[in-house]
């Protein structure tokens, strides 16, 4: 069942009845410049990352293919499945302090493996190539 409201009209009162206002008078407000020291720096964001560096790079890989690379100042690291570039740009900017060019991501997929009966998966994992600047160099390995 629906009830409905009807509105009630509001009798108006004749003109020579009615308030006389003044006029008001705009009074313009001028906006308060922002002070520098309520804005924040772009430094605070690159510390939370740098704070989760050890979280996103897992290891170097250290291969036939990898050493390779590194004559071509190009670096192999395993990494987090859930990182992106940019995260793993800052995170090895931070820990060997190299300036990065590029980083591509390549996603190895798991693989089924078997050893008599039995059958299992090898795991899958994420790995990073990362291109420094010329002239630079990481200690991948400590002599």
């Amino acid at each position: 069942m629906a009830l409905f409201f009807k509105k009630k009209k509001l009798e108006e009162k004749p003109k020579e009845a009615a308030e006389v206002r003044p006029p008001q008078t705009k009074v313009e407000v001028k906006p308060q410049p922002a002070k520098p020291a309520e804005v924040k720096p772009l430094q605070a964001k690159r510390e939370k990352v740098i704070g989760e560096a050890w979280k996103i790079l897992k290891t170097p890989q250290v291969t036939e293919k990898a050493t390779e690379l590194a004559k071509k100042n190009q670096y192999v690291f395993k990494v987090w499945p859930r990182a992106n570039k940019v995260e793993i740009k800052k995170a090895i900017e931070d820990i060997y302090g190299v300036d990065v060019v590029s980083v591509k991501i390549i996603k190895v997929p798991r693989k089924r493996r078997r050893l008599g009966r039995i059958s299992g998966w090898r795991k899958g994992y994420k790995k990073a190539i990362v291109k420094i600047k010329e002239g630079q160099k990481i200690e991948v390995l400590p002599r």
